[in-house]
């Protein structure tokens, strides 16, 4: 899937894609620098994010990076420039990549991390941000910024959630490097694969998702994180009746429960069924799903991401 070229000699330091299908890929594209982010990539970044979550054709969102690094956290001369903020303009540069992974973390869309290489500092919180995480056993993980004299403060909060606080008590404080079988144990990555599974896996983990009403996976990802931080007591307890009431009532949830009682398919796991069968019917319908937008500000034909299989059946 080739992207649109624009009137420009500059690469973007993002790619995003959407096919037909709903499915969106951010990609970063800054491989001559390992991916490290700055405060342009950092806006560039947040834009796409917001503007996928708010695309009601958008299903599900893939994070990925063009080279051999996933990111290695922020450029050197992006911090070179920090050295000389004051402390107020710090604040506001800080608060950029805040929004960033707030932003991320709360997508109205379920999001996956697609780590092919490593992951350091705030690469690795981008990792952490997304609900599910893939990583090639050649991906590596640092948080690196205490060796600076800095602190990973603006990712702790997801680095946290996703590797607990003992974990991260360790990972924060001693700057190690791991490698993607200790991600994998700490629970900062679902699934490890070899390079080539990327694909495969990728696919069944969007067809699981693709099943899934798309209101209730909105809704499933926003109560998660309230009761993650919530104690268990009366007020939690009553929001929780409040919230499946409201679906229940709710047109996505009434369509679900019909189906299930009537032995059919909802009109979403018919509609994902249906591109299922198209993708694997053979390659005279392939095009099918071809892009139904690539939208980098400034891409380059040379560095924009290869066309991507459609989800697959997982066997």
């Amino acid at each position: 899937m080739a992207a649109r070229s624009a009137p420009s000699a500059a690469p973007s330091s993002i790619l995003v894609a959407v096919d037909l299908d709903g499915i969106a890929t951010v990609t970063l594209n800054r491989p001559e620098i390992h991916n490290a982010f700055d405060d342009v990539m950092i806006a560039e970044l947040t834009h796409a994010l917001r503007d996928l979550d708010a695309d009601p054709q958008v299903r599900v969102v893939i994070l990925a990076a063009n080279g051999s690094s996933f990111s290695a956290g922020a450029n050197l001369n992006w911090m070179k420039r920090m050295a000389g903020y004051s402390e107020a303009q710090n604040v506001k540069d800080a608060l950029g990549l805040a929004g960033l992974m707030h932003t991320l973390y709360t997508l109205g869309k379920p999001t996956i991390a697609r780590v092919q290489g490593p992951a350091f500092a705030g690469g690795m919180g981008l990792v952490a941000c997304c609900d599910i995480a893939i990583a090639t056993r050649q991906a590596t993980f640092c948080l690196t910024e205490v060796r600076l004299g800095l602190i990973p403060a603006v990712i702790t909060p997801y680095v946290i959630a996703a590797i607990g606080e003992r974990q991260a008590r360790r990972y924060c404080l001693t700057a190690e490097k791991f490698d993607a079988a200790e991600a994998f144990r700490l629970g900062l990555i679902h699934d490890l694969v070899e390079e080539h599974e990327l694909g495969s896996t990728l696919n069944s983990l969007v067809t699981h998702l693709f099943l899934g009403g798309p209101q209730a996976l909105a809704q499933c990802k926003d109560w998660i994180s309230v009761a993650a931080a919530s104690p268990i007591d009366d007020r939690l307890v009553a929001e929780s009746a409040r919230r499946i009431a409201a679906l229940r009532a709710g047109s996505e949830g009434r369509e679900g429960v019909a189906a299930f009682l009537e032995k059919r398919d909802s009109r979403w796991v018919a509609e994902a069924k249906r591109r299922i069968a198209e993708r694997e019917s053979g390659p005279a319908v392939q095009g099918k799903g071809a892009a139904r937008k690539a939208a980098p500000k400034k891409a380059s034909p040379k560095t924009a991401p290869a066309k991507r299989a459609a989800p697959a059946r997982r066997r």
